[in-house]
């Protein structure tokens, strides 16, 4: 009797779900009206089964039309309680009838419903056999009668009781192909099925070469599963084979990628009336209210200490929250200078305890505190000066003044908009230790100034190679840093060479780099001699802006190379008298570019003395988030999240809110803008350092870029922006992020001109620098900002200036490709649709139409001054149109332009990849070959280009000499017949031929048409 065997081996990535970060897994495999389980992995994310399944076929013929269903629950309150963690529908056409054929896959866990909170995948082998599997036999499983009634009255049970449908599930037509494209067939008795119960899409692999899966040889027995390494993001996909059928499952509704428009209480847009007029300091945030407590310094603190001294400290303390500065050993006079901030919302307490204390080996002593009512706490507002401190008697626990001790202290009521809020300690933050404290601060940042350095080697003089009886091989290595290039070997094989090229790199101010020239000798494959060095400062270098005058190349001699000792001795007689000659400068003529020029934040040039004056202004209040993820479920915790934005050389960072998936930022920040063509980004992280780990990464949430010109001005945007991070387990919406967006324009004459100018510095054009040099040393520029930011404190970490410059946007994507695709079909459609409308007009299909286009063409043939001015009343007309369905809301992340929604997975991995690659060789090799399949037809569509623009150029070469007498001798009698003939006459006769009735038209292609296909091309000449 034929078995199907399901070993559930892992699952990983799991959604918590007993309400401490957790989960305590177990699957249920139903097949055939059967179920059966497994063993509950308590508290386990990512827990490991290794269990095997065996059920009865009852009818092998119809098992490809049956459906196994695997199930994962949360085992809550000793199996009395089960919630869904996510569920897998696998067709038994894709069942391999043989364990050899069998190989273990990951499948993404599926929701049940749109509002389903599901992530995780699961790994199984699933294969079928004759017979008995090593003295298993199939036996059904049935839970109690009491958990699944009290399931169906949580979980939905139409998911749970349902029997296998009897139809065709939905195939792949001609797997053959290599492109990527997936066709399915529609289930027939699908109006028979629930109206909510869920589609099934089984689609496989591309490395089968049939039309099935079990047509070609089958593929070898995976021994060890493929691990996965992103090369951009943190999270990692399970194995996953070379060659082999996936299933994955397609909701029936995606859940909501678009903005949600809000109405916040700003106090841009409620106005001030019956309000502060401060609050216009920070107008597109909602006002939050701070306790600020100032603790400033002690004096006269009396002697704890046998050692005749105390090491104080302070311990602010408002209800459940509790702030302490750091301690001063031996130390009666100590100062702190410390600020802690306490959200008025938060506060459980009417009393504010300022308490000094003396740090001890065991109990800290107590040595006298302060204390206030916080309803007597004045309030003070921006731009208000800062309240002054005042000195405060210390009293003992009864309320008593105490002989000696004096505390100066400084307290207030007062919003984000205070001076002291970025750097004061918050009670959001009140666990973590004063280490990890600077990581969680507000900060503002700003990338370091880059020019371009141009170093034009010329030639050398008096080379002094070791073996004197053979023609050195020379060329010249210069590094800066971590740049390094070479020049190509000299064609002048002598003591003398030439070379007269040109390299560019990357420098930043303050100019404290050293730029290290090195001629050396190629002796030999690997093997290089030095010659000679030169050591030159940076800041000794001089600057060229735009096209002044180069400066005059200069010799400089050459540093003699340090050889052994012995040989040393022996050439101290020999003068080494070995020179080169450079041309070195500095470009600040040019912008250098540290991100794509697509998406772009910055096009001013280097030097301060060539750049614009602003024409705006633009103001970002970052205000919440909500519906995060737990970023940090598989330690127990949630997520600790905060902001970072980046526009021009500007980059801010909000502070970090602990323990929360609803954070409320509040906080505003100004750039002056110089162009409205560019873009802003703001990414939201997890900051993983706020225990003090240095070799973690922060783990990126997601993030929003909004171009500056699609803004109205002088309009305030408030929405929920998408926060939609790409992964190698698929698309993810990590939460969404609440912005308020406003433009100013400050000068509207500067910005119309702006946008007839060039996009960048003119140097880009009258010297520009090609391609492949500018994508280098986009990415040094990028090197260089991220390590200057990694060292600011808190420091701005790698990965999170890569993310949000994009470091790997310009690496391939078979996603990226297909969506620069379809965006180029979108833009021929509207070409298709005139050519089909203009068709509509030659059929008569709508005879008034018709009548209208021929008058009209016979007005503009009889009246041709009028052709350019119906034409632009014709722009202008549908301009002024289109101005009642202008977009509303500004540009947001597009999941389903960016083909990100029904990726395949081998896509993803494809994407994710190192480079490198560190995939196994049989999958570089399918993927190899269906990049050549593609690029097979970008060929043949090149070709055909070609072929259309070579036979335009034959047509008066004369390499079909018939073609071409015939062409000179109806051209010389259509000039007769033109010259003769009024211009007007024969306008109107095209027409008419072009928009004749159908009567008057014919299948067969046109006499043109056929001259032109039979022209001679080169494609008969490839080989």
């Amino acid at each position: 009797m034929a078995k199907l065997v399901v070993e559930v081996l892992d699952a990983s990535d799991l959604m918590p779900k007993d309400g401490h970060g957790s989960a305590s897994p177990f699957v249920e495999v139903e097949f055939e009206e059967l179920r059966q389980r497994t063993s509950t992995k308590h508290k386990d994310l990512n827990p490991s089964w290794n269990e095997k399944f065996v059920f009865n076929i009852k009818n092998p013929r119809e098992f490809s039309n049956q459906t196994i269903e695997v199930f994962v629950y949360n085992d809550n309150k000793q199996g009395h309680h089960k919630n869904f963690l996510g569920r897998v529908r696998i067709s038994g056409v894709s069942v391999p009838f043989s364990e050899s054929e069998a190989m273990v896959q990951r499948y993404p866990l599926d929701k049940r419903g749109i509002f389903s909170n599901i992530k995780g995948d699961i790994a199984l082998k699933i294969y079928a056999v004759h017979g008995n599997i090593n003295g298993f036999q199939a036996e059904s499983f049935q839970p109690p009668e009491e958990v699944f009634q009290h399931v169906n009255n949580v979980e939905n049970p139409s998911h749970h009781h349902h029997k296998a449908t009897e139809s065709t599930p939905l195939q792949e037509i001609n797997t053959n192909k290599l492109d990527d494209e997936y066709l399915y067939k529609e289930n027939p008795d699908k109006s028979k099925k629930k109206k909510k119960e869920k589609e099934v899409m089984t689609f496989y692999s591309l490395g089968t070469g049939s039309g099935g899966p079990a047509a070609g040889p089958p593929p070898p027995p995976a021994e060890k599963p493929v691990s996965m390494e992103a090369r951009t993001d943190f999270a990692k996909a399970g194995p996953t084979p070379a060659a082999s059928v996936m299933q994955m499952q397609f909701a029936g509704q995606k859940p909501d990628y678009g903005l949600v428009e809000t109405r916040p209480p700003l106090a841009a847009r409620m106005g001030y009336w019956g309000r502060d007029k401060t609050a216009s300091t920070y107008d597109l945030v909602e006002q939050m209210n701070f306790l600020y407590v100032n603790v400033v310094k002690a004096t006269d603190l009396p002697v704890m200490d046998i050692s005749g001294s105390l090491d104080p400290y302070v311990e602010v303390k408002v209800g459940n929250y509790k702030g302490v500065t750091n301690h001063l050993e031996k130390n009666q006079h100590p100062a702190w200078h410390k600020v802690f901030a306490f959200s008025k919302e938060r506060l459980q307490s009417n009393l504010i305890e300022v308490t000094v204390k003396d740090k001890d080996i065991g109990k800290d002593d107590f040595v006298g505190r302060v204390m206030f009512d916080i309803a007597d706490v004045p309030v003070r507002v921006p731009p208000d000066s800062p309240l002054a401190p005042q000195w405060y008697k210390l009293e003992n626990k009864k309320g008593e003044k105490i002989n000696h001790g004096e505390l100066m202290l400084a307290v207030w009521m007062g919003t984000q908009a205070d001076e002291s809020f970025p750097e004061a300690w918050h009670s959001d933050a009140h666990n973590v230790s004063q280490l990890s404290l600077a990581s969680t601060r507000s900060k503002v940042y700003f990338s370091p100034k880059l020019y371009y350095l141009r170093a034009h080697i010329i030639s050398a003089q008096d080379l002094v190679p070791s073996d004197r009886g053979r023609l050195p091989d020379t060329f010249v290595k210069v590094q800066i840093g971590h740049q390094v290039r070479p020049t190509r070997p000299s064609q002048m094989k002598h003591i003398n060479p030439e070379w007269n090229e040109e390299l560019i790199f990357v420098v930043s101010e303050p100019f404290d780099e050293y730029i290290i020239i090195s001629v050396e000798d190629r002796i030999g494959p690997g093997k290089d001699e030095l010659l000679g060095r030169l050591i030159i400062p940076v800041r000794e270098v001089p600057q060229r802006v735009e096209t002044s005058k180069l400066p005059d190349p200069r010799w400089h001699a050459l540093q003699r190379p340090s050889f052994a000792d012995e040989e040393a001795e022996k050439k101290k007689e020999s003068k080494f008298a070995s020179r080169i000659l450079l041309r070195l400068y500095i470009d600040a003529g040019y912008h250098v570019l540290d991100e794509s020029t697509h998406f772009s934040s910055n096009l001013q040039p280097s030097s301060k003395h060539l750049r614009r004056p602003n024409i705006g202004i633009l103001e970002v209040g970052i205000l919440s988030a909500r519906n995060l993820l737990p970023m940090k479920a598989k330690d127990g915790r949630t997520t600790d999240a905060y902001c970072v934005a980046k526009y021009g050389n500007k980059w801010i960072r909000t502070r970090t809110l602990l323990e929360t998936l609803n954070p409320r930022w509040n906080e505003q920040y100004t750039w002056e803008v110089y162009d409205p063509c560019t873009v802003i980004t703001i990414g939201v992280f997890d900051n993983c350092h706020i225990n003090g780990k240095d070799d973690v990464k922060d783990q990126r949430i997601g993030k929003v870029r909004i171009r500056l010109s699609t803004l109205e001005t002088n309009r305030i945007y408030t929405h929920f922006y998408p926060l939609l991070v790409l992964s190698p387990s698929g698309l993810k919406k990590h939460g969404e992020l609440h912005l308020a967006i406003r433009f100013t324009c400050i000068a509207w004459m500067n910005m119309v001109i702006q946008y007839g100018k060039p996009l960048l510095p003119k140097m880009h054009y009258i010297q520009p620098i090609s391609v492949r040099h500018i994508d280098w040393l986009r990415h040094q520029a990028m090197q260089i900002v991220a390590a200057r930011l990694s060292r600011a404190e808190p420091p701005l970490r790698r990965e999170i200036v890569e993310y949000m410059l994009d470091v790997d946007y310009h690496m391939f994507s078979l996603r990226r490709s297909k969506a620069n695709f379809q965006r180029i079909m979108s833009l021929i459609s509207g070409i298709s649709y005139v050519s089909r409308w203009f068709d509509g007009i030659c059929y008569w299909n709508n005879p008034l139409t018709s009548i209208l286009v021929h008058v009209l063409f016979l007005i503009l043939v009889c009246y041709p001054e009028l052709i350019l001015p119906t034409i632009f009343l014709y722009l202008f007309v549908i301009g002024l149109w289109n101005y009642r369905f202008r977009p509303r809301h500004p540009p947001h992340m597009d999941a389903r332009l960016s083909q990100a929604e029904n990726v395949h997975p081998d896509e993803l991995d494809e994407e994710f990849d190192t480079f490198p690659t560190s995939r196994p060789t049989d999958m570089a090799r399918m993927r190899y070959d269906r990049l050549r399949s593609v690029a097979g037809r970008v060929q043949t569509v090149m070709g055909d280009l070609a072929t259309q623009g070579e036979r335009a150029i034959s047509i008066l070469s004369w390499r079909d000499p018939r073609a071409t007498a015939i062409f000179i001798i109806f051209a010389l009698i259509w000039a007769v017949v033109l010259y003769v003939t009024p211009f007007q006459i024969v306008s109107v006769l095209a027409g008419l031929y072009w928009l004749r009735h159908p009567k008057f038209r014919y299948k067969l292609p046109s006499v043109p048409v056929n001259f032109f296909k039979r022209l001679p091309s080169k494609s008969d000449m490839l080989l």
